[in-house]
């Protein structure tokens, strides 16, 4: 039993990664500053949030006082219903990212892989990416001038 729990210890402690490296990354102050979600679901292709980490870092946010752009393909319907209007629902991956001092990847979802830096770069306020599932090469997001943190490596 306690290996089991040592696991789902840890499950649940992944889900927080992206939240404390933007804490790491702002300076442990998030108060004021405008997070984007790509991805609020489980897992793409679904609007299933059961054990999503959307809601655990949507909840992180906003405690530390951050305002929450999200969008999802499918699962922004179902996010409403759970979690009311805590946060603002976008019609598009680049509307999230208007005026945002963030981008954190949450959801795999296959559009998501295909994305255009520039126009991100043009929407974001501060070009960092904060990337849950890893859907980006490293050397082409930094090519392209984003500070860059996935979930497993590092910055060289």
């Amino acid at each position: 039993m306690r290996i089991l729990k040592a696991v789902e210890d840890v499950n649940e402690s992944q889900k927080s990664r992206l939240f404390y490296k933007a804490m790491q990354y702002f300076g442990s102050d998030l108060k004021g500053k405008t997070i984007a979600l790509w991805g609020l679901s489980f897992k793409p292709k679904t609007d299933d949030m059961r054990e999503a980490p959307a809601l655990i870092l949507i909840d992180k946010l906003i405690e530390q006082g951050a305002k929450v752009k999200a969008y999802d393909p499918v699962a922004m319907e179902e996010s409403e219903r759970r979690i009311g209007n805590k946060i603002e629902y976008c019609e598009d991956k680049y509307g999230a990212l208007v005026d945002a001092d963030a981008l954190m990847l949450v959801t795999e979802w296959p559009e998501f892989r295909i994305s255009d830096f520039e126009v991100m770069k043009k929407l974001l306020k501060t070009n960092v990416i904060f990337d849950g599932r890893n859907l980006f090469e490293r050397e082409d997001v930094e090519k392209a001038g984003f500070d860059y943190f996935n979930i497993g490596t590092e910055k060289k």
